[in-house]
C-alpha cells in the first residue's frame, strides 16, 4: 500500500481532505476547530472499519467521546490538502484511545497531533459497557502491531 506521507505510515486509517478557502478564520491561517472535524471524520471512519458505528440517533451500543486534546505545530493555509490519520493506541475495559495526525501536503509535515479517549456506551441505558470483543478483534485485524497494548 503506498502511503501519502511517511509519518502515517503506521495509521490504518488515512483520509484526505483539500482545504477549503471558507475553513480560514479572521487570522488568516485554518481554524483550529477545522481540525478538530477532520479528526472527528477520520475518528467515524475508523469506526465504521471496526463496526461500532451506531445507526443514527445512537440506539444500543455505540462510542461516544469522553476526552479530546490536540497540539498545534504549524498554522494551515488555503491552497493546500491534509491528510489525517486515525489508530487506537490503547483499548481498556470500556474505553480506547486513539491518536490523531494532521500532515500538510504543501508544507510536508505534520501541523498537528490530537488524542482523543472514545467510551462504549448503551445508549438505551446510558451506562458504559464492555468494549464489544468483536471490536477488539477488528481493531487487531486492523493493527497488528496494537497486540499487548490493551488494559
Amino acid at each position: 500500500m503506498k502511503h501519502c506521507h511517511e509519518s502515517l505510515i503506521d495509521y490504518p486509517v488515512v483520509i484526505t481532505i483539500p482545504l477549503l478557502w471558507g475553513d480560514h478564520d479572521a487570522f488568516g491561517h485554518v481554524n483550529n476547530l477545522v481540525y478538530l472535524r477532520w479528526c472527528e471524520t477520520a475518528r467515524v471512519e475508523y469506526l465504521i472499519r471496526i463496526g461500532l458505528w451506531p445507526a443514527l440517533p445512537p440506539a444500543g451500543i455505540g462510542p461516544i467521546l469522553a476526552r479530546l486534546s490536540c497540539d498545534y505545530k504549524r498554522p494551515l493555509t488555503f491552497p493546500d490538502t491534509a491528510y489525517i490519520g486515525a489508530r487506537v493506541t490503547r483499548i481498556g475495559n470500556s474505553s480506547f484511545q486513539m491518536q490523531h495526525r494532521v500532515v500538510s501536503k504543501a508544507l510536508d509535515a505534520v501541523v498537528a497531533e490530537a488524542d482523543s479517549t472514545l467510551v462504549v456506551l448503551d445508549y438505551g441505558r446510558n451506562k458504559t459497557v464492555p468494549v464489544p470483543e468483536r471490536c477488539r478483534q477488528a481493531i487487531q485485524d486492523l493493527e497488528p502491531k496494537l497486540a499487548g497494548h490493551s488494559s
